[in-house]
């Protein structure tokens, strides 16, 4: 919001600079962007204005703030007490106003007058042109300095290009088109609300007016609209047409329902003094559903609970007074009277915030919160979260944070067309469905590094990830791609490769108390066939790994390098490890015994396979078993394979005899020889 500082002064006398008053409102949770000096001397405060604060898209909005940060009054020129055009009590208003949907247009203020249309008074171009906007003639000129003096939208229709002198205010009729002021022929839905005449409709309520009725240099009488919109119609029209202009940035975040009739008053009185025009009789108060003021209650106690500070009853009447609260006074504190402006204040807290906002944060002391009961457990999920992130960062990776919506061709690999989530009214097509994996926005990630020349990247996630099927499911992915490590470790660089990322995949199992019990192919579009795995536990699958497929690395624009990736599904781990008891066992005492096998076995049979069958057939001193060595080659039958396994064995109460171990590996290689048709070498 571009403020000239010389037409804020016209509101509050504000000392100092416009330097002295950018940083007291910085202060006060107003961001300022810029100041602009002009070749007049006068300088420009340019506002971020949050969406909770549409009352502060004005000059008056933004006066009221200075002049309470200020402890100053508006002047008597504030625009509810200037002089009103001439009244015109007992005429004709000149124009007949129906709302026909009371749900989407709570007020419309519509008046006649008849004008001359040229351009503005240069005082007023000047000043429009210091607020950001482009003079076009003193009728839409007019229009748009309300707008930016009291934060209300209003619109012109040539009243000659209306069929009939009437507005409605209704909903379109199916397949209804209307020729906006862009020039732009739009086709309008039964839920989008229409300002029309008798025959047809004239502008997109809240949005952008016709081309039909625009006002022109032969226009000789207007129709002056001053209303308020139901918010959420708006905004789901604007999205829906692709339309945002001033009018519905102001209409969507919540305009006053009291300024309309302030607004009209304004506006006629405007179009007189720049003698562009006088109204034509009376002016037209549409108001079938009225709101008063919302009344919250605001106790001492509370204030000073939240603030930890007891304030002074005259600051807390200075600041709410300042800001157009009303307050009665009661026992425990006041009874406080919202203004209508005020669409973000509905609660006691914002109430405080207000307060703690002008008497400044700086003036609190440093208290702890008091407790009146025990706090809450935190959230396990938080603690695990918590955890993986130490792992996975002690690992070398960094953590990222990506969007939960992403393209649809970007989705396309991870899921089905039928199991995809679309969202029905996306802002773009970047945005179109939610991610069905944590992996594509990761990927996008690493891509945007290695285009600035970043090859060894690491990057892990956090978040959900959304189909039709299951829901909303927790996840943690990982990406990884480049040197596994460093060049001046022993051995040297070397890139990373599957086994790499497999062990990450078994640090976050094992962590979690899940640790891994087999390991198997898979197949997934996403991933290069035959470097790419499953990981089971209990039966259930836990986490996929592998390399990402060319073309969905080619997809995205990265180069030629092997990127792996993993995704563990945190929900699938936070239910077993609620059915696995942690245990805690003291350090060994007793010593361990290996033994090394090597057996011929199918060259597709999977050394998990045979790692399991081992763990079912061995007794419980069997802690250990890995294989070694995996030979195929000469000397070795076609179709075969040789695995080389070793296995320990320790028991916690006696050092194992040679003839218990004999007994345990004789099991072992009967069940190898039952399940696989293992023999021994």
């Amino acid at each position: 919001m571009k403020i000239p500082f010389s037409w804020l002064r016209e509101f509050v006398d504000v000392p100092g600079s416009p330097e002295s008053v950018a940083q007291t409102m910085s202060v006060r949770g107003f961001a300022v962007e810029g100041i602009e000096v002009l070749d007049q001397g006068d300088a420009v405060l340019d506002f971020e204005i949050t969406a909770n604060r549409p009352d502060c898209l004005s000059l008056i909005g933004m006066a009221r703030e200075v002049a309470t940060a200020y402890s100053l009054p508006l002047k008597a020129s504030a625009p509810s007490d200037r002089g009103h055009a001439s009244a015109a009590d007992g005429q004709p208003a000149g124009i007949a106003v129906a709302i026909e949907d009371p749900d989407l247009c709570s007020r419309y203020v519509g008046a006649v007058a008849d004008v001359t249309v040229q351009p503005s008074p240069a005082w007023l171009q000047a000043r429009l042109l210091a607020a950001g906007v482009r003079p076009i003639s003193n009728i839409v000129d007019v229009t748009n300095y309300v707008l930016l003096e009291l934060g209300q939208p209003m619109h012109a229709f040539d009243l000659g290009a209306l069929g009939g002198a009437q507005i409605r205010v209704r909903r379109a009729t199916p397949g209804e088109t209307l020729r906006t002021l862009d020039g732009h022929s739009r086709t309008l839905s039964p839920d989008v609300l229409v300002i029309a005449d008798a025959d047809r409709a004239a502008a997109i309520a809240g949005i952008m007016g016709g081309a039909d009725s625009e006002v022109t240099g032969a226009t000789r009488a207007i129709v002056l609209e001053s209303a308020h919109f139901d918010p959420r119609s708006v905004r789901r029209t604007s999205r829906t047409l692709g339309l945002r202009t001033e009018a519905s940035m102001r209409f969507e975040r919540g305009a006053d329902p009291g300024l309309p009739l302030v607004a009209m008053e304004r506006a006629l009185a405007l179009l007189d003094a720049v003698g562009a025009g006088r109204r034509r009789g009376a002016v037209v108060d549409c108001h079938p559903t009225h709101r008063g003021p919302l009344r919250v209650r605001l106790r001492r106690t509370r204030i000073a609970r939240l603030l930890g500070a007891t304030l002074p009853d005259a600051d807390i009447r200075r600041i709410l007074d300042g800001l157009g609260f009303t307050l009665h006074g009661v026992d425990d504190g006041w009874d406080v009277d919202v203004p209508t402006w005020r669409v973000d204040a509905v609660r006691e807290v914002d109430l405080i915030e207000e307060i703690a906002r002008h008497y400044g944060f700086d003036r609190l002391p440093v208290t702890f919160p008091a407790l009146t009961s025990a706090p809450r457990p935190i959230d396990p999920r938080i603690a695990q979260a918590r955890h993986l992130r130490a792992i996975l960062t002690a690992e070398g990776f960094h953590e990222a944070v990506t969007f939960g919506f992403i393209a649809q061709a970007a989705a396309a690999p991870f899921t089905t067309d039928t199991d995809v989530v679309a969202i029905a009214n996306p802002l773009s097509e970047t945005f179109a469905v939610l991610r069905p994996s944590a992996l594509p926005g990761l990927i996008d990630a690493v891509a945007h590094n290695r285009h600035r020349e970043q090859r060894d990247i690491r990057l892990f996630e956090i978040g959900s990830r959304f189909s039709r099927a299951a829901g909303e499911r927790r996840a943690v992915a990982c990406v990884w791609t480049g040197a596994a490590a460093p060049a001046q470790w022993a051995g040297g660089a070397r890139d990373v490769d599957f086994f790499d990322m497999k062990g990450v995949v078994e640090r976050v199992c094992e962590a979690t108390g899940v640790p891994i019990l087999s390991t198997a192919a898979c197949r997934e579009a996403w991933l290069a066939p035959g470097r790419s795995a499953e990981v089971r536990v209990d039966g259930t699958r836990v986490a996929i790994l592998g390399q990402l497929a060319a073309d969905v690395a080619d997809a995205h624009g990265l180069p030629a390098d092997p990127v792996y990736v993993a995704e563990i599904d945190l929900d699938a781990i936070e239910r077993l490890g609620r059915s696995r008891q942690i245990r805690v066992e003291p350090l060994p005492r007793f010593p361990s015994v290996t033994r090394d096998i090597s057996v011929l076995v199918d060259d597709t049979l999977a050394a998990a396979d045979v790692r399991d069958t081992i763990r079912r057939a061995a007794p419980d001193t069997l802690v250990r078993v890995a294989e070694f060595d995996r030979y195929q080659g000469k000397g070795i039958p076609d179709l075969k394979v040789s695995l080389s396994l070793r296995l320990t064995f320790r028991a916690a109460d006696r050092t194992l005899t040679d003839s218990e171990v004999q007994v345990a590996m004789e099991q072992v290689l009967s069940a190898l020889k039952t399940h696989h048709g293992a023999v021994q070498r």
